[in-house]
């Protein structure tokens, strides 16, 4: 008895590199995200934690020269 290979299925291989790099990519993204997000809420519960009135982010414009 002659044992048969089983075929190669490498069509889509690529294909499914590409949709797990993907997946990779959104993961990270979403992950810095939530780490960002949690740096800012940190920061406003420590400025209230300490007694603070106006703990909100203050935007200032960038001054032209």
């Amino acid at each position: 008895m002659s044992q048969q290979e089983p075929p190669d299925d490498d069509g889509h291989r690529g294909l499914e590199n590409a949709v797990l790099l993907g997946f990779f990519v959104v993961l990270v993204a979403a992950g810095i995200w939530l780490l960002l997000t949690m740096a800012d809420v940190r920061k406003g519960l420590d400025c209230s934690a300490q007694g603070r009135r106006n703990c909100a982010t203050i935007e200032v414009p960038d001054r032209a020269r």
